[in-house]
């Protein structure tokens, strides 16, 4: 691979990359007592530790026919009925949710040497949590919400600045932004919540709340 500030080719070895995860650990005696308790405790620990974007979270779904796609998303709601994250429903991820209903995301912590994901069936949240939500975003962002056929494919870049463009006039004299109606939020309900925390020689912590017959039971899973 040729550096295209320096002119240098630098060949990587990716066999040899590899991190020696020495951290910390993970006990059963230090989970909280809920899942999204503990996951609140990590986003926590991230964002005090400094960590870009801690509620960054690669979102993976599966369309009709189980072809899978992940991409990252962002984190804006967390309570005991799950994590939700906001998107286009016309898009490429909202047609597999609304196909399987079903999803897993991760946060990866790397400078922590931590992740965490959840697992579960999805539902579209309810319109005052859309609004309440939308009301909170930068008016930059709402418009680009307007503009933008997410997941579509545009002739380039200039169709997507004319598109803009177009919506900025549309709302030259408007204060307040309307939620568009393809735009709204996806709830993530889990089922399995795993914790994983690095250790030394990859023998890694990683412990998991499972919902089982309406009851989370906490269990240590192998690395």
């Amino acid at each position: 691979m040729a550096d295209g500030d320096l002119g240098i080719d630098i060949a990587v070895d990716l066999p040899s990359m590899r991190v020696s995860y020495e951290q910390g650990s993970l006990h059963e005696s230090e989970l909280a007592d809920t899942w999204h308790a503990q996951l609140q405790r990590w986003l926590d620990d991230a964002t005090r530790a400094g960590v870009a974007e801690p509620n960054a979270m690669v979102l993976a779904t599966a369309n009709a026919d189980g072809l899978p796609s992940s991409r990252t998303v962002l984190a804006k709601g967390l309570d005991e009925r799950g994590v939700v994250f906001f998107t286009n429903y016309t898009s490429a991820k909202s047609h597999d949710l609304m196909a399987t209903r079903y999803a897993s995301a991760t946060f990866p912590w790397y400078d922590l040497h931590r992740q965490a994901t959840v697992r579960g069936i999805v539902e579209k949240v309810s319109p005052d949590e859309t609004a309440a939500y939308w009301a909170s975003r930068p008016r930059g962002s709402q418009l680009g919400a307007w503009a933008s056929p997410q997941s579509s494919v545009v002739s380039g870049r200039s169709a997507l600045d004319h598109a803009l463009a177009n919506i900025k006039r549309r709302f030259a004299d408007t204060d307040e932004v309307p939620v568009p109606p393809h735009w709204g939020g996806w709830r993530i309900r889990p089922e399995v919540v795993e914790f994983w925390q690095g250790r030394a020689d990859r023998m890694h912590d990683r412990l998991r709340y499972k919902l089982v017959l309406d009851t989370w039971q906490v269990e240590r899973v192998a690395p």
